[in-house]
């Protein structure tokens, strides 16, 4: 039986919001728990879409790699996030990677179980169908920052981005809980990591952002904000 928390969590996914808690127990009947370690791989692009995945604790990065060895990270799910769903519908293999970030747990329920939950629920499939949109909305606003920002705006973007989802706000000044290597930040931004050397030093420079080994913490939000254009 699920305890308190555990539905909780469910009940915090925008998929599972329309459900009492009598459909989530016999939702979490189906869920399976599956622990990762950092740096350890979900599943890789090619992979046959067996289940959906909803990250219980941690963080998970979606990642494009390239044949010759680079790559490019598309998002990060946190704790109620929910991914994995593309597969469940067309039945085609994994289109990315799947890593964690940090030690994380993930929930699994399989492609049968998520099918059949869909089809008994309606409201469920308009929620998911409205979360395949915003992604998709997401690629293409990525796809034009790259066409047209340059790096240092495209990092100062991607920097509020992360702050409005893993910010601390701390007397004025905002920490993003969320350790990212420098080679992490230029593949969330589709640059290397030399330029996003260069690109952190010069917002260091300007007293808009502070670093302490891989943590960022945002000093001058509106001062950031002039540099996404």
């Amino acid at each position: 039986m699920a305890t308190e928390n555990q539905l909780n969590l469910l009940a915090q996914v925008p998929l599972f919001n329309p459900l009492n808690d009598s459909d989530l127990e016999t939702l979490f009947e189906s869920i399976r728990i599956q622990s990762l370690k950092k740096g350890q791989t979900l599943f890789r692009k090619g992979d046959e879409g067996t289940a959906l995945y909803i990250v219980k604790k941690g963080t998970v990065k979606i990642v494009l790699p390239s044949r010759l060895g680079d790559e490019v990270i598309v998002t990060i799910f946190s704790e109620g996030d929910i991914f994995g769903e593309m597969s469940m519908f067309d039945g085609e293999p994994r289109s990315a990677d799947a890593l964690a970030l940090e030690p994380s747990e993930i929930y699994l329920l399989s492609r049968r179980d998520f099918l059949s939950f869909l089809q008994a629920n309606i409201t469920a499939m308009k929620s998911i169908l409205s979360q395949l949109t915003k992604r998709l909305r997401k690629t293409d606003d990525f796809l034009g920052d790259t066409c047209f920002l340059n790096v240092s705006a495209r990092l100062a973007k991607k920097l509020i981005e992360l702050a409005e989802s893993y910010g601390n706000n701390i007397d004025d000044t905002i920490h993003i809980d969320l350790p990212l290597t420098q080679k992490e930040l230029g593949d969330m931004v589709g640059s290397t990591r030399e330029s996003i050397n260069k690109a952190l030093k010069t917002l260091r420079d300007k007293d808009l952002i502070i670093m302490e080994e891989n943590r960022i913490t945002i000093t001058d939000l509106t001062g950031l904000n002039r540099k996404t254009y």
